[in-house]
């Protein structure tokens, strides 16, 4: 699969995880109760700015916070574009 979309600058496109569908005791979580995943994998990402080069790369496992980015869907998946800023760590 090859996604048609080039962020610019800073900018990372990340596949969220999808968030867990039970609990460690085996109780289902409905839908209104799951958390949003915090954990996703890049997808795409920008070029970097001139003083700050791109320090993520495409397939890296990445955390941010869980408000960070902004949704997009693109063939029919859930994305979140974010600044490498909001990047918390590389797993």
């Amino acid at each position: 699969m090859s996604i048609q979309i080039k962020p610019l600058a800073d900018r990372v496109l990340v596949l969220p995880m999808p968030a867990e569908e039970k609990t460690a005791s085996g109780l289902f979580i409905p839908d209104s109760a799951k958390e949003k995943p915090q954990k996703g994998t890049v997808v795409a990402v920008g070029k970097g700015k001139p003083e700050e080069p791109m320090t993520v790369k495409v397939n890296d496992v990445v955390l941010y916070g869980k408000y960070g980015g902004t949704e997009l869907e693109l063939e029919g998946k859930i994305y979140l574009m974010m600044r490498e800023s909001d990047i918390m760590a590389v797993v």
